[in-house]
């Protein structure tokens, strides 16, 4: 059974930073698309960041770009956002995800190609 597992989310002072995981158990992830999305109350879930397996291309949103780093570590199943300068626009819960079957250079950010999910993890930034 694949299971994804964020952590790291919190509460914390617009300006501050926090660095979420997601940990992979019962399968690796050769080949795949790591990402993250978030999803503010009544709002769509959207895209933020992906990176490829191999770690040599990298996607990021353009309302996180330059605040937010993705990286992964695949000895351990696990990738990471490191989110600073935060905003209170960025209060949302934010999801990992993998998409399968990714062979390119190209770094999937649609959310309908991403096969497995993470339940979430409440990120809040008060002003």
């Amino acid at each position: 059974q694949v299971q994804l597992v964020e952590s790291g989310g919190g509460l914390v002072q617009a300006g501050g930073s926090l660095r979420l995981s997601c940990a992979a158990s019962g399968r690796t992830f050769s080949n795949y698309d790591m990402g993250w999305f978030r999803q503010a109350p009544g709002k769509e879930r959207e895209f933020v960041s992906a990176i490829k397996w191999s770690g040599s291309s990298t996607v990021y949103a353009d309302s996180v770009k330059g605040r937010f780093t993705i990286s992964r570590d695949n000895a351990k199943n696990t990738w990471y956002l490191q989110m600073n300068t935060l905003k209170p626009e960025d209060t949302a819960v934010y999801y990992c995800a993998a998409a399968r079957g990714s062979y390119t250079t190209v770094v999937i950010t649609a959310k309908t190609r991403y096969e497995y999910w993470g339940q979430g993890t409440q990120v809040t930034v008060s002003s």
